[in-house]
């Protein structure tokens, strides 16, 4: 793994442990209501030391979630983490009149320890006397020595870290609105990357100090949430862009799409801007434009830049446990210092990004979503669990895929050959951009629903089942065996499988097999796979008596691959004499399928694949194979 991708995988790890800051914010907000008042005091105080209480034991959180992060959610890393972070705390009390700083980042020091102790040491083989400390236990006993040797050098060593934290800090503050206005172009920057939670992290849990209930908190997010009144300057700017700006580039992308492709990509972009302004994960959007349009996003991150210097200007403070979403903005607006000139500014946003996307869009025929045929995941979302062999395929295989992992909007990849990636397939498959990082690092955005992906391909790897994958016969549109106007293969009383259309006279096989069936007239034929599933293609609806259509180049008993071709048909005489072109390709033994995966139902070329894939039962009873 090269350091780019070291970084990727870094950058996963220390934002795991950021999801549990929307409780403390929620448990804190809920702690400010007047429950006094209501005569339930009791209720605003649990609430309130709750909320506190998380931030308090920030850097163990930190230590454990960062391990898990880096060993691939191994529990004994986690465990290993805690283990050292509890030891450290323990002694430096013990030792130090004074809390010893930065704590959130020795939380991480341990943590990326602890994942990096699991990964080396995980299986290493002791005497056999003393193979009990072996393996993963061999894991706890090193990270608990080596914390008690850390936490003495952290003695002298943290004071120093600490000084130039808070050099940091002062060469910020000297910058004023310009080095806000870095911080947010920068973010966006990396953001591209999925490198933006590296930066964010020094800043949101690094910077500056602020001493609440008898701790040090440190960082713009935890002293915001503590009370400090300088802090939340490096939050608020990204209200407007989250809120109301990309939102209003997604209504942009709407209306500059085809008349033909608009319901679609209103569905899409429409769940993005919602996602977007409620919770402020915003990547869906972005990456709809990036890579189609490099100069729209340099405009974006210089307005995001932008956006974070004027509300500086404006003295306005206000932060988030998730993100800048309108959840965050009212959950924690008890909080804040003139938040409310955010609803203006973004508004103002809003207007400028609408415009201005709208105009480029249209003049420079940026071929955003929409502009040209491409499908969603928004149409499959239901259906992941049967479009996962899809998207695997499209990654190369199992074989290509060495880790799998995914934060909250793209999957993060370890594979064996990059070029191997399907970006088409993918981008069919609902994917808003691909990224490669270099030494088999790949990123793929899919959204929110990346977490439920990850975990249907995973259980892909995890499992050796018998694959069966499709490609298309003919040149056409994909559709639905239901919309074929023939009960008998609309009703699946032949089969199971999916229909084409075509739009030019070639039939091609879509497996590797052996013909084991041709029909005189030559309008359908059946193959057979080594898998043993026997597949009908029938040209056309009513097609048998339509003498002189069909030229053969295959014959019974033929051994065929895919992509060959079958058979030609004359395509106008056939739209002028047959009842429908709906072209069945069924799986005629359809018992022999565990489940069924289809591509998107689109417009498709002759051999191209994968527009169906099949998981199968063995031949024994119906279990699947091992």
């Amino acid at each position: 793994m090269n350091w780019l991708g070291s970084l990727q995988q870094f950058g996963r790890a220390i934002m795991l442990p950021t999801m549990v800051l929307p409780a403390a914010a929620i448990l804190l907000s809920v702690g400010g209501l007047p429950w006094g008042t209501w005569g339930l005091p009791m209720v605003s105080e649990v609430a309130t030391i709750a909320g506190q209480s998380i931030f308090h034991y920030l850097p163990f959180i930190f230590a454990i979630g960062v391990a898990l992060g880096l060993a691939n959610q191994e529990g004994p890393a986690g465990l290993a983490a805690f283990a050292g972070m509890a030891l450290y705390d323990y002694v430096v009390k013990h030792f130090s009149d004074a809390l010893l700083q930065p704590s959130t980042l020795i939380g991480i020091i341990i943590g990326v320890i602890a994942g990096a102790a699991y990964r080396r040491f995980k299986n290493v083989r002791l005497p056999e006397a003393i193979q009990f400390f072996g393996g993963s236990r061999f894991v706890l006993l090193f990270m608990g020595l080596f914390s008690s040797v850390f936490a003495c050098l952290m003695l002298w060593l943290a004071p120093i870290l600490q000084e130039l934290l808070n050099g940091l800090t002062w060469v910020l503050s000297t910058m004023g609105g310009f080095g806000l206005f870095l911080y947010g172009a920068l973010y966006r920057i990396l953001s591209a990357f999925g490198l933006h939670h590296l930066l964010n992290n020094i800043v949101w849990f690094q910077i500056g100090s602020f001493e609440a209930h008898g701790d040090i908190v440190q960082g713009d997010l935890p002293r915001f949430f503590s009370g400090d009144p300088t802090a939340g300057i490096y939050m608020a700017g990204l209200y407007p862009v989250m809120m109301f700006a990309l939102p209003a580039a997604a209504l942009a992308i709407i209306q500059e799409a085809r008349e033909d492709l608009k319901p679609k990509v209103r569905k899409t972009f429409m769940r993005a801007a919602l996602v977007c302004f409620l919770t402020g994960v915003s990547e869906q959007i972005e990456f709809a434009f990036l890579f189609a349009s490099p100069g729209l996003f340099i405009l974006h991150i210089i307005l995001s830049g932008l956006a974070m210097w004027i509300t500086y200007a404006l003295d306005i403070h206000h932060g988030f446990s998730y993100s800048a979403g309108v959840i965050d903005y009212v959950l924690n607006y008890h909080l804040s210092t003139n938040a409310w000139l955010l609803i203006p500014i973004g508004l103002v946003y809003a207007v400028i990004y609408y415009n201005v996307f709208r105009y480029a869009i249209r003049t420079f025929r940026i071929p955003t979503p929409g502009r040209e045929e491409a499908s969603t995941l928004g149409d499959w979302v239901g259906n992941i669990p049967y479009q996962a062999p899809l998207i695997l395929q499209a990654l190369g295989g199992k074989e290509n895929v060495v880790q799998v992992e995914a934060c909250i909007t793209r999957l993060r990849l370890t594979v064996v050959n990059d070029r191997l990636l399907d970006g088409k397939a993918l981008k069919e498959l609902g994917s808003a951009g691909l990224i490669k990082l270099g030494g088999g690092n790949v990123q793929i955005v899919f959204g929110t629903y990346s977490e439920l992906i990850r975990e249907e391909i995973r259980k892909l790897m995890d499992r050796d089942l018998s694959h069966v994958k499709f490609c298309a016969p003919v040149q056409g549109k994909m559709i639905p065996l239901s919309e074929v106007p023939d009960q008998i293969f609309a009703g699946k009383l032949v089969g199971e499988g999916v229909a084409f259309v075509p739009d030019s006279g070639e039939l091609v096989s879509p497996v590797a097999g052996t013909i084991i069936h041709l029909y005189p007239t030559m309008h359908a034929l059946g193959i057979r796979t080594v898998d043993g599933l026997e597949i009908l293609l029938h040209i056309g609806i009513d097609t048998s008596q339509q003498k002189g259509c069909f030229e053969a180049h295959v014959a019974a008993g033929d051994v065929v691959e895919a992509g060959q071709l079958l058979i030609k048909f004359d395509l106008d005489t056939l739209q002028k004499n047959a009842p429908s072109l709906a072209t069945p390709m069924v799986i005629t033994n359809p018992d022999r399928v565990k489940s069924w995966s289809y591509a998107p139902f689109k417009q498709v070329k002759k051999g191209q694949g994968t527009v169906m894939s099949v998981v199968m039962y063995d031949k024994n009873g119906g279990e699947e194979k091992a």
